[in-house]
Protein backbone atom coordinates (compact mmCIF):
# COMPACT_ATOMS: atom_id res chain seq x y z
CA UNK A 1 0.00 0.00 0.00
CA UNK A 2 3.06 2.85 0.49
CA UNK A 3 4.43 1.87 -2.42
CA UNK A 4 1.39 2.47 -4.21
CA UNK A 5 0.81 6.17 -2.49
CA UNK A 6 4.62 6.45 -3.39
CA UNK A 7 4.10 5.95 -7.14
CA UNK A 8 0.54 8.11 -6.96
CA UNK A 9 2.72 10.98 -5.03
CA UNK A 10 5.56 10.50 -8.24
CA UNK A 11 3.19 10.95 -10.61
CA UNK A 12 1.93 14.28 -9.61
CA UNK A 13 3.51 17.09 -11.59
CA UNK A 14 3.71 18.91 -8.22
CA UNK A 15 3.44 17.96 -4.55
CA UNK A 16 3.36 20.16 -1.47
CA UNK A 17 3.51 18.40 1.52
CA UNK A 18 3.01 20.52 5.26
CA UNK A 19 5.05 23.64 3.98
CA UNK A 20 5.68 26.67 6.03
CA UNK A 21 7.60 29.67 5.31
CA UNK A 22 8.32 32.47 7.77
CA UNK A 23 10.06 35.72 6.95
CA UNK A 24 12.46 37.33 10.30
CA UNK A 25 13.06 35.80 13.49
CA UNK A 26 11.78 36.27 17.24
CA UNK A 27 9.02 38.87 17.40
CA UNK A 28 9.80 40.10 14.07
CA UNK A 29 9.08 36.92 12.54
CA UNK A 30 5.99 36.47 10.08
CA UNK A 31 4.47 33.12 9.62
CA UNK A 32 3.41 33.50 5.20
CA UNK A 33 2.98 29.69 4.92
CA UNK A 34 1.29 27.52 7.44
CA UNK A 35 1.54 23.92 6.49
CA UNK A 36 0.35 23.98 3.16
CA UNK A 37 -0.71 20.36 1.80
CA UNK A 38 -1.74 19.59 -1.91
CA UNK A 39 -0.86 18.41 -5.53
CA UNK A 40 -1.39 18.93 -8.94
CA UNK A 41 -1.80 15.91 -11.03
CA UNK A 42 0.22 15.72 -14.27
CA UNK A 43 -1.92 17.42 -17.20
CA UNK A 44 -3.82 19.34 -14.83
CA UNK A 45 -4.75 22.98 -14.74
CA UNK A 46 -4.87 24.09 -10.42
CA UNK A 47 -5.71 27.90 -9.51
CA UNK A 48 -4.41 29.12 -6.50
CA UNK A 49 -7.13 31.32 -5.17
CA UNK A 50 -6.47 33.94 -2.61
CA UNK A 51 -6.30 37.39 -1.09
CA UNK A 52 -3.14 39.36 -1.64
CA UNK A 53 -0.73 38.34 1.15
CA UNK A 54 -2.53 35.03 1.35
CA UNK A 55 1.23 33.40 0.15
CA UNK A 56 0.21 32.72 -3.62
CA UNK A 57 3.68 33.82 -4.76
CA UNK A 58 5.65 32.92 -1.87
CA UNK A 59 4.77 29.49 -2.84
CA UNK A 60 5.12 29.94 -6.49
CA UNK A 61 8.95 31.15 -5.79
CA UNK A 62 9.57 28.36 -3.10
CA UNK A 63 8.35 25.77 -6.21
CA UNK A 64 10.40 27.31 -8.79
CA UNK A 65 13.22 27.46 -6.43
CA UNK A 66 13.93 31.07 -6.00
CA UNK A 67 13.13 30.67 -2.35
CA UNK A 68 13.74 28.29 0.17
CA UNK A 69 10.74 27.02 2.73
CA UNK A 70 11.77 26.81 6.42
CA UNK A 71 10.09 23.23 6.29
CA UNK A 72 8.10 20.88 4.98
CA UNK A 73 8.55 18.87 1.34
CA UNK A 74 7.49 20.14 -2.67
CA UNK A 75 8.42 18.18 -5.09
CA UNK A 76 7.84 18.31 -8.91
CA UNK A 77 7.41 15.07 -11.12
CA UNK A 78 9.18 13.52 -7.85
CA UNK A 79 11.49 15.57 -7.18
CA UNK A 80 12.61 17.59 -4.35
CA UNK A 81 12.82 20.97 -4.84
CA UNK A 82 15.34 21.73 -2.32
CA UNK A 83 17.21 18.25 -2.70
CA UNK A 84 17.71 19.10 -6.00
CA UNK A 85 16.81 22.24 -7.44
CA UNK A 86 19.27 21.68 -10.77
CA UNK A 87 16.61 19.07 -11.95
CA UNK A 88 13.33 20.65 -11.13
CA UNK A 89 14.68 23.84 -13.03
CA UNK A 90 14.80 21.72 -15.86
CA UNK A 91 11.30 20.52 -15.88
CA UNK A 92 9.55 23.54 -14.80
CA UNK A 93 9.02 27.47 -16.56
CA UNK A 94 7.84 30.57 -14.45
CA UNK A 95 5.83 33.34 -16.26
CA UNK A 96 5.42 36.28 -13.30
CA UNK A 97 2.81 39.10 -12.96
CA UNK A 98 5.11 41.61 -15.23
CA UNK A 99 6.68 40.18 -18.56
CA UNK A 100 10.26 39.73 -19.15
CA UNK A 101 10.57 40.47 -22.82
CA UNK A 102 12.90 43.07 -23.79
CA UNK A 103 11.31 45.90 -25.73
CA UNK A 104 14.09 46.89 -27.72
CA UNK A 105 14.27 43.58 -29.68
CA UNK A 106 11.46 42.27 -31.71
CA UNK A 107 9.26 39.11 -30.76
CA UNK A 108 11.52 36.88 -32.87
CA UNK A 109 14.94 38.51 -31.57
CA UNK A 110 13.51 37.57 -28.01
CA UNK A 111 12.42 34.00 -28.53
CA UNK A 112 15.54 33.43 -30.39
CA UNK A 113 17.89 34.85 -27.38
CA UNK A 114 15.81 32.23 -24.99
CA UNK A 115 16.33 29.95 -27.53
CA UNK A 116 19.82 30.34 -27.29
CA UNK A 117 19.94 30.65 -23.09
CA UNK A 118 18.69 27.41 -23.43
CA UNK A 119 21.80 26.10 -25.29
CA UNK A 120 20.35 25.43 -28.82
CA UNK A 121 22.22 25.93 -31.58
CA UNK A 122 21.56 28.97 -34.13
CA UNK A 123 19.44 27.75 -36.48
CA UNK A 124 17.62 25.41 -34.12
CA UNK A 125 16.75 28.75 -32.36
CA UNK A 126 15.76 30.37 -35.29
CA UNK A 127 13.17 27.18 -35.97
CA UNK A 128 12.15 27.52 -32.25
CA UNK A 129 10.88 31.12 -31.98
CA UNK A 130 9.03 30.50 -35.56
CA UNK A 131 7.31 28.02 -34.26
CA UNK A 132 6.17 29.48 -31.27
CA UNK A 133 5.45 32.44 -32.99
CA UNK A 134 3.41 30.77 -35.30
CA UNK A 135 1.83 28.68 -32.37
CA UNK A 136 0.74 32.14 -29.83
CA UNK A 137 -0.55 33.96 -32.91
CA UNK A 138 2.01 36.62 -33.19
CA UNK A 139 3.66 35.56 -36.36
CA UNK A 140 2.74 38.97 -38.14
CA UNK A 141 4.29 40.61 -35.16
CA UNK A 142 7.26 38.62 -35.03
CA UNK A 143 9.55 41.45 -37.01
CA UNK A 144 8.16 44.38 -35.05
CA UNK A 145 10.01 45.60 -31.43
CA UNK A 146 8.07 44.30 -28.20
CA UNK A 147 7.93 47.50 -27.00
CA UNK A 148 5.14 48.43 -29.69
CA UNK A 149 3.17 45.13 -28.29
CA UNK A 150 -0.15 45.57 -26.64
CA UNK A 151 -0.54 44.22 -23.13
CA UNK A 152 -1.57 41.24 -24.38
CA UNK A 153 0.52 40.62 -26.84
CA UNK A 154 3.21 41.07 -24.60
CA UNK A 155 2.04 38.49 -22.31
CA UNK A 156 1.79 35.91 -25.19
CA UNK A 157 5.58 36.35 -26.06
CA UNK A 158 6.31 35.95 -22.49
CA UNK A 159 4.59 33.07 -22.10
CA UNK A 160 6.17 31.49 -25.28
CA UNK A 161 9.71 32.21 -23.81
CA UNK A 162 8.96 30.31 -21.10
CA UNK A 163 8.01 27.32 -23.44
CA UNK A 164 11.21 27.62 -25.47
CA UNK A 165 11.71 23.84 -23.71
CA UNK A 166 7.98 22.49 -23.06
CA UNK A 167 8.12 22.12 -19.18
CA UNK A 168 6.84 19.48 -17.79
CA UNK A 169 5.15 22.37 -14.52
CA UNK A 170 4.41 25.80 -15.84
CA UNK A 171 3.81 28.47 -13.30
CA UNK A 172 1.69 31.05 -14.08
CA UNK A 173 1.63 33.87 -11.53
CA UNK A 174 -1.48 36.15 -11.91
CA UNK A 175 -0.74 36.39 -15.79
CA UNK A 176 -3.98 38.72 -16.72
CA UNK A 177 -3.13 41.31 -14.26
CA UNK A 178 -3.47 44.57 -16.07
CA UNK A 179 -4.93 43.15 -19.41
CA UNK A 180 -8.09 44.14 -20.95
CA UNK A 181 -10.93 41.47 -21.51
CA UNK A 182 -9.95 40.46 -24.90
CA UNK A 183 -6.10 39.85 -23.94
CA UNK A 184 -7.60 38.01 -20.86
CA UNK A 185 -9.87 35.40 -23.36
CA UNK A 186 -6.38 34.90 -25.68
CA UNK A 187 -4.53 33.87 -23.40
CA UNK A 188 -7.21 31.79 -21.76
CA UNK A 189 -7.20 29.72 -25.26
CA UNK A 190 -3.55 29.83 -24.66
CA UNK A 191 -3.73 28.16 -21.62
CA UNK A 192 -6.35 25.55 -22.51
CA UNK A 193 -3.99 24.58 -25.54
CA UNK A 194 -0.93 23.94 -23.43
CA UNK A 195 -3.22 21.76 -21.01
CA UNK A 196 -4.13 19.87 -24.19
CA UNK A 197 -0.54 19.38 -24.85
CA UNK A 198 -0.02 17.76 -21.50
CA UNK A 199 1.68 20.49 -19.51
CA UNK A 200 0.93 20.76 -15.99
CA UNK A 201 0.25 24.61 -14.90
CA UNK A 202 -0.22 25.97 -10.98
CA UNK A 203 -2.23 29.43 -11.77
CA UNK A 204 -1.95 31.70 -9.11
CA UNK A 205 -5.33 34.54 -9.64
CA UNK A 206 -7.93 36.89 -8.15
CA UNK A 207 -10.59 36.81 -10.82
CA UNK A 208 -12.63 34.10 -9.70
CA UNK A 209 -14.30 33.86 -13.68
CA UNK A 210 -10.39 32.86 -14.26
CA UNK A 211 -10.21 30.08 -11.85
CA UNK A 212 -13.54 29.02 -12.98
CA UNK A 213 -13.10 28.77 -16.64
CA UNK A 214 -9.46 27.00 -17.02
CA UNK A 215 -9.40 25.03 -13.70
CA UNK A 216 -9.28 21.38 -13.33
CA UNK A 217 -9.41 22.52 -9.48
CA UNK A 218 -9.24 24.96 -7.54
CA UNK A 219 -7.56 25.81 -3.74
CA UNK A 220 -8.34 28.50 -1.65
CA UNK A 221 -5.62 29.58 0.38
CA UNK A 222 -6.12 32.17 3.09
CA UNK A 223 -3.55 33.10 5.72
CA UNK A 224 -1.48 30.95 4.39
CA UNK A 225 -3.30 27.92 4.66
CA UNK A 226 -5.66 25.95 2.32
CA UNK A 227 -9.05 26.80 3.48
CA UNK A 228 -11.04 24.94 0.41
CA UNK A 229 -10.04 23.04 -2.54
CA UNK A 230 -12.32 21.11 -5.22
CA UNK A 231 -13.99 21.77 -8.95
CA UNK A 232 -15.65 24.62 -8.63
CA UNK A 233 -19.12 22.88 -8.51
CA UNK A 234 -17.87 21.45 -5.41
CA UNK A 235 -16.81 24.73 -3.89
CA UNK A 236 -20.22 26.14 -4.33
CA UNK A 237 -22.12 23.32 -2.94
CA UNK A 238 -19.81 22.89 0.15
CA UNK A 239 -19.44 27.06 0.87
CA UNK A 240 -22.45 28.74 -0.90
CA UNK A 241 -26.19 28.82 -0.93
CA UNK A 242 -28.55 28.36 -3.68
CA UNK A 243 -30.68 31.42 -4.40
CA UNK A 244 -34.24 31.83 -4.47
CA UNK A 245 -36.10 34.16 -7.16
CA UNK A 246 -39.57 34.88 -7.17
CA UNK A 247 -41.16 36.67 -10.11
CA UNK A 248 -43.93 39.16 -9.54
CA UNK A 249 -45.84 41.37 -11.91
CA UNK A 250 -44.93 44.86 -10.41
CA UNK A 251 -42.23 46.59 -8.29
CA UNK A 252 -44.91 47.52 -5.82
CA UNK A 253 -46.07 43.80 -5.48
CA UNK A 254 -42.37 43.08 -4.98
CA UNK A 255 -41.40 44.93 -2.51
CA UNK A 256 -44.57 44.31 -0.64
CA UNK A 257 -43.79 40.65 -0.63
CA UNK A 258 -39.96 40.83 0.36
CA UNK A 259 -41.13 43.44 3.53
CA UNK A 260 -44.14 41.85 4.80
CA UNK A 261 -45.47 38.29 3.45
CA UNK A 262 -42.10 36.54 2.55
CA UNK A 263 -40.75 37.40 6.29
CA UNK A 264 -43.71 36.12 7.20
CA UNK A 265 -44.30 33.02 5.48
CA UNK A 266 -40.72 31.59 6.06
CA UNK A 267 -40.32 33.29 9.19
CA UNK A 268 -36.91 35.58 8.80
CA UNK A 269 -36.21 39.00 8.96
CA UNK A 270 -37.13 41.27 6.28
CA UNK A 271 -33.58 41.90 5.59
CA UNK A 272 -32.89 38.66 4.52
CA UNK A 273 -34.95 39.37 1.20
CA UNK A 274 -34.08 42.11 -1.65
CA UNK A 275 -35.86 43.55 -4.49
CA UNK A 276 -34.71 43.24 -7.97
CA UNK A 277 -36.67 44.65 -10.56
CA UNK A 278 -39.65 42.31 -10.55
CA UNK A 279 -37.57 39.84 -8.56
CA UNK A 280 -37.86 39.03 -4.44
CA UNK A 281 -33.77 37.38 -4.08
CA UNK A 282 -33.07 35.50 -0.60
CA UNK A 283 -30.91 32.63 -0.01
CA UNK A 284 -32.26 29.43 0.67
CA UNK A 285 -31.40 27.85 3.91
CA UNK A 286 -33.43 24.54 2.78
CA UNK A 287 -32.44 23.92 -0.84
CA UNK A 288 -35.94 23.97 -3.05
CA UNK A 289 -38.29 23.33 0.10
CA UNK A 290 -37.93 27.24 0.95
CA UNK A 291 -38.51 28.09 -2.86
CA UNK A 292 -42.06 25.82 -2.57
CA UNK A 293 -42.59 27.50 0.86
CA UNK A 294 -42.32 31.07 -0.25
CA UNK A 295 -44.23 30.62 -3.43
CA UNK A 296 -47.10 28.88 -2.04
CA UNK A 297 -47.46 31.09 1.09
CA UNK A 298 -47.54 34.31 -1.80
CA UNK A 299 -50.32 32.43 -3.79
CA UNK A 300 -52.22 31.31 -0.60
CA UNK A 301 -51.99 35.04 0.36
CA UNK A 302 -53.93 36.25 -3.50
CA UNK A 303 -50.12 37.21 -4.98
CA UNK A 304 -49.68 35.69 -8.52
CA UNK A 305 -46.06 34.59 -8.57
CA UNK A 306 -44.96 34.57 -12.54
CA UNK A 307 -41.88 32.91 -12.48
CA UNK A 308 -39.96 31.09 -8.92
CA UNK A 309 -35.97 29.61 -9.57
CA UNK A 310 -33.37 28.23 -7.70
CA UNK A 311 -29.97 29.20 -8.31
CA UNK A 312 -26.92 27.62 -7.55
CA UNK A 313 -24.33 29.83 -5.78
CA UNK A 314 -21.67 31.97 -7.45
CA UNK A 315 -17.91 31.36 -6.91
CA UNK A 316 -17.75 34.63 -5.57
CA UNK A 317 -19.65 33.69 -2.67
CA UNK A 318 -17.35 30.97 -1.91
CA UNK A 319 -14.15 33.08 -2.37
CA UNK A 320 -15.77 35.87 -0.09
CA UNK A 321 -16.92 33.44 2.57
CA UNK A 322 -13.66 31.70 2.33
CA UNK A 323 -10.84 33.71 1.68
CA UNK A 324 -11.24 36.54 3.80
CA UNK A 325 -12.79 35.43 7.07
CA UNK A 326 -9.33 34.87 9.51
CA UNK A 327 -8.14 31.33 10.68
CA UNK A 328 -7.84 30.66 14.16
CA UNK A 329 -4.60 29.80 15.55
CA UNK A 330 -3.07 26.19 16.52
Amino acid sequence: MTDLLETEHQEAALRVCDLCKTFGRGDNATNVLKGLSFEVPRGHVVSLLGANGAGKTTLVNIASTLMLPTSGEICVCGTDVVANPSEVRRRISLTGQFAAVDGELSGRENLVFFARLHGMKSADARDRADELLQAFRLADAGGRRAGTYSGGMRRRLDIAASLIVEPSLLFLDEPTTGLDPLSRHELWDVIDELRERGVSVLLTTQYLDEAERLSDDIVVLRDGRVVAQGTAGMLRRRFGAPACRLGLDDVDTARHCAEKLLPEVLDRPADDFQVDALEVLFTSHDGIHDLYRGAEGLTASGIDVVSASLSPPSLDEVFLGTAFEPVAED
